[in-house]
């Protein structure tokens, strides 16, 4: 068979004022044909996961673009139309082909273009014809619309968060879109709105239990695929929110059943799902609580990861006010202190002002006396699999052990090699503060003492009944108790799925 693969990736905070423009791409490498190969340990991992897959058995493949921009703020129009063209352009080149196999992001906004995916996955579609078998791998946060349902024979998301899986659903994929092309079996999706707007580690109970249960359908009674598609909260457009997809062979009344199923069981889990969120001084006294360490905290309000700017200092200024002993804080978006710090040279003493830049939601800027401890023009660190670029950046020490991260791409903190790989050790801190939500905790959480969630006035607020819709639906929980929309109560009578 002739496979054509691509990748366009980019999660959109709406509220964020910070521009994604063609240089937010290619901070991290933008290649159109040879992404696989040029960076197989870097932005082009998936693609070379799937092309070494298709490969090995035999098939011809085509590559287009592979490209990947930080979160932030709305993609520019002209720059969102040209990379959808250069793969559109690439595949009407291709053909005829057999499969597409697609990583899309599911929450790309652009100027002028809520539903990004939604849009390729039909102008792909009007190019192939009904007889091609077109997937879609989605990031779990993914506004699931019906324009992306009506493109794609298979659309699946990622089950983890953190996104530990994205090679297992590539795989899932590619095996059922080798089925549809062969005429085996006829993919058929329902969808269940479940009215809810939030975040939901799967890390812990009970969403690691009803995780388990969703793949356990998986390959049973003609189920292909389950999705919970968890939605992205900071994403104003009209389809966002949380939704369970069902994907049979040819069964729809069977895939709705169950992704009613599914959706309800969700929807009466939500109090015990909600994400276990405390202010600054709180986390600081549990902290103290904890004997030995170290003890992480995540800023998930400035998290990169979801379009903040990460220079945001209210823990930071805390951390002055109140020391704690050994502490690691990053990392820090900041590039004329970076720069600062770079022509003073390793074992300077100066004067640095951090962070606060960016705006209000940045905070103010914090002034301390610093001592460079180490400078790496090009630090990576491991996120989701992949090697990801943080540029030239810095450790820096302050009094009472105060330790920061300075970089100069920015990025949630994903791996400890985030810190380590400026020369800091880990063992021997009290606290390890990233600026990420959830991808950290992969990496982190087996070397922690304990983990806690903080809420500052960071710009991705954890405060999902208050955000500024003003295009979704304010019909949601927790906004409102019992949303019209709502999933029906799970019945007790009714044997839970398996």
């Amino acid at each position: 068979m002739k496979f054509f693969i691509a990748e366009l990736a980019c999660e959109t905070n709406t509220f964020s004022a910070l521009p994604t423009g063609m240089s937010s791409f290619e901070q991290q490498g933008l290649y159109r044909g040879d992404g696989s190969r040029r960076a197989p340990d870097g932005v082009g991992a998936y693609l070379h996961c799937m092309r070494g897959l298709m490969e090995a058995d035999g098939h011809d493949v085509v590559e287009s673009l592979c490209a990947f921009a930080e979160p932030g703020g709305r993609v520019a129009g002209a720059v969102y139309e040209t990379l959808r063209d250069r793969i559109l352009e690439d595949l009407r080149a291709a053909m005829p082909v057999d499969a597409v196999q697609l990583l899309l992001h599911g929450a790309m906004v652009a100027e002028g273009h809520d539903d990004c995916e939604g849009e390729l996955l039909t102008a792909a579609r009007a190019l192939v014809g009904p007889g091609v078998a077109v997937g879609v791998v989605l990031d779990l946060h993914c506004h699931f619309t019906p324009a992306m349902q009506a493109g794609a024979d298979v659309c699946i998301a990622f089950k983890e968060y953190p996104h530990t899986d994205i090679d297992d659903c590539s795989r899932e994929l590619y095996r059922l879109l080798l089925d549809t092309a062969a005429g085996r079996v006829r993919p058929t999706t329902a969808v269940r709105d479940c009215a809810m707007v939030g975040l939901w580690h799967t890390t812990r109970e009970p969403m690691r239990g009803f995780v388990q249960r969703m793949k356990a359908l998986e390959g049973r009674d003609g189920v292909l695929s389950v999705s919970l598609g968890h939605g992205f909260p900071w994403g104003d457009v009209a389809g966002a929110g949380a939704k369970v997809w069902v994907v049979t062979d040819g069964d729809l009344g069977r895939a709705q059943v169950l992704a009613d199923r599914l959706a309800a069981e969700f929807w009466g889990l939500r109090e015990q799902t909600r994400a276990p969120v405390v202010g600054i001084d709180e986390a600081l006294e549990q902290a103290a609580r904890c004997a030995g360490g170290p003890v992480v905290l995540a800023d998930v309000a400035d998290n990169p990861g979801a379009g903040a700017s990460g220079d945001s200092t209210f823990i930071l200024r805390r951390l002055v006010d109140r020391p704690v002993g050994p502490t690691i804080v990053g990392a820090f978006w900041d590039l004329g202190a970076v720069r600062i710090c770079a022509d003073a040279g390793v074992g300077s003493v100066i004067d640095l002002r951090v962070g606060g830049k960016c705006g209000p939601h940045s905070g103010d800027p914090v002034d301390l006396r610093v001592t460079v401890r180490a400078v790496v023009d090009d630090h990576s660190q491991v996120m989701l699999g992949a090697r990801c670029s943080l540029g030239r950046s810095v450790w820096v020490e302050a009094a009472h052990g105060l330790h920061l991260v300075l970089v100069s791409v920015r990025s949630q903190v994903c791996g400890t090699d985030a810190f380590t790989g400026l020369g800091m050790t880990l063992h021997d801190k009290r606290l390890l503060v990233v600026k990420s939500m959830q991808h950290f905790h992969t990496a982190f959480a087996p070397i922690a003492t304990a983990v806690l969630y903080v809420s500052t006035p960071g710009a991705v607020t954890p405060d999902f009944a208050a955000i500024d819709y003003r295009v979704r639906s304010l019909d949601y929980w927790p906004r409102v108790e019992r949303p019209c929309a709502a999933p029906a109560e799970p019945d007790p009578a009714v044997e839970a799925a398996p």
